[in-house]
């Protein structure tokens, strides 16, 4: 039994069997059971109670406890013995059968005495299950609080009118066609040189045609000269889409694309399409006469928000030549009737009004940088957005 013993400690290095680590603390000394569910540990059939004392007595270090009892308990009676014990008995018992703990799985007897309530909890499957009910509970809990707050969020939001925008930056001003580093680069006379330039304009015109807005009842004629704002109920579904105004793509004349489909590139004449980007329920308010360039005073209607191009440094003004501008009405800018928009839930149809600006004598073969600008009292500008109420645009036309 003895040597039995000892070849048994020397496989037992560390053993790792359904959670059970038995881990020598030095080299011939005490045994430490961790994480282990002892109703589930095998031990030998054949150890009788009186074997059990003997297996301690032998163990390392029992010379340091108290001895055994004198006599051994009488057959079939309860024997309460320490967890101390116990633990360092089944690795003993680990060692007799073969040196691993798995296989006594076969035997599946129960260690008497039964382990304290605190060794119990931990491996029971109904802890884990009491575990994960506790879990599922809570994130249950805190899902609830969550989508409990968004619907109480989106009680008090509108899906049809911001409910804040006093925060709202001014509306951007684009140009088609929109190019990457904003510069247009072409030669007259190759028509692949602006074949893109004149395909993003033919595409985005494409909506402003009669045929897309022939027989559909939300577009409305509001009038071929620049009148006032167009207010057309509250933002709310009970009353239906919301109505817009037509904009005629003839209005735009040279650079319609109706009488020249190159838009003036292959003369060397290149047209730009302006558009006000869309804010919803923004209210643009016309300049006053101080805060326009000196060639457009007195030159604006009233119900208009102009556009003006001029060359960005004092070299470029020479180079630029001519500057034609189309828009309703024969004036340049944007027509009042147009806003406020109304979203793309109630206005899904609507059309905003465009100017187009022709360059008619720009210089050959150099580089002419151009900045255009609508002026209005509620429209600003910003070092830090250069596309807010403006742009600038470089054009690099080549005679061959």
């Amino acid at each position: 039994m003895e040597v039995k013993l000892r070849e048994g400690i020397s496989k037992l290095k560390v053993k790792h069997v359904q959670g059970i680590a038995i881990i020598p603390k030095s080299e011939n000394s005490d045994f430490r059971l961790l994480k282990g569910n002892l109703n589930m540990i095998a031990s030998p059939s054949k150890l009788s109670p009186s074997n059990w004392l003997e297996l301690e007595a032998r163990l390392p270090g029992a010379e340091k406890r108290a001895p055994p009892p004198a006599a051994s308990p009488a057959p079939g009676a309860v024997l309460h013995l320490p967890p101390r014990l116990i633990c360092r008995c089944i690795a003993v018992c680990a060692a007799l059968t073969g040196g691993t703990l798995s296989e006594g799985r076969r035997h599946h007897h129960s260690v008497w005495p039964p382990p304290s309530p605190s060794f119990r909890l931990l491996g029971f499957p109904q802890s884990q299950v009491k575990i994960l009910l506790f879990y599922l509970i809570f994130y249950g809990c805190l899902a609830g609080i969550f989508i409990g707050t968004i619907q109480v969020m989106l009680l008090t939001i509108s899906e049809f009118e911001p409910k804040y925008q006093d925060r709202v930056a001014p509306p951007g001003l684009t140009q088609i066609p929109q190019v990457l580093k904003t510069e247009i680069s072409f030669s007259a006379s190759d028509s692949k040189s602006y074949e893109m330039y004149v395909s993003a304009i033919n595409k985005f015109l494409l909506t402003y045609s009669d045929e897309q807005q022939m027989g559909n009842a939300a577009f409305e004629d509001c009038g071929d000269v620049p009148s006032s704002y167009k207010d057309r109920g509250e933002y709310k579904e009970g009353q239906g889409r919301k109505n817009v105004c037509k904009f005629k793509r003839d209005w735009l004349g040279n650079c319609s694309g109706l009488h020249d489909p190159t838009y003036g590139y292959k003369d060397g004449k290149p047209c730009l399409i302006i558009k006000l980007n869309r804010v919803m329920g923004f209210k643009p308010k016309p300049p006053q006469n101080s805060s326009l360039p000196e060639d457009f005073v007195g030159k604006f209607h009233e119900n208009i928000i102009p556009i003006h191009c001029a060359g960005k440094k004092e070299d470029d003004v020479s180079k630029l030549g001519t500057v034609e501008y189309y828009g309703l009405g024969g004036f340049p800018g944007f027509p009042l009737q147009y806003y406020p928009y109304y979203g793309k839930i109630l206005q899904p149809d609507y059309r905003q009004p465009l100017v187009a600006v022709q360059f008619t004598n720009l210089t050959f073969d150099t580089e002419v940088r151009i900045e255009c600008k609508a002026y209005g009292e509620n429209i600003h500008y910003s070092d830090k957005d250069r596309f807010q109420g403006r742009f600038d645009v470089k054009f690099d036309i080549k005679s061959s």
